[in-house]
């Protein structure tokens, strides 16, 4: 999925800042994650926090 559009990803969320404090939250925990596995993320954390709410969103 390249750049889900904002009006998908506000269907999740009431207001645009709590929409960016999960994404930010989930993507802390993406990089926690994979900091305590040992894992190197290719792909950006953000990025990928994205596109799991973009298709949580599509759901």
């Amino acid at each position: 999925m390249l750049n889900p559009a904002i009006g998908k990803l506000i269907n999740s969320c009431d207001n645009r800042y709590k929409l960016v404090n999960q994404i930010a939250k989930k993507a802390r925990e993406i990089s926690n994650e994979a900091e305590q596995k040992g894992e190197i993320i290719i792909e950006k954390p953000v990025t990928i926090a994205i596109n799991q709410m973009a298709e949580k969103s599509e759901k």
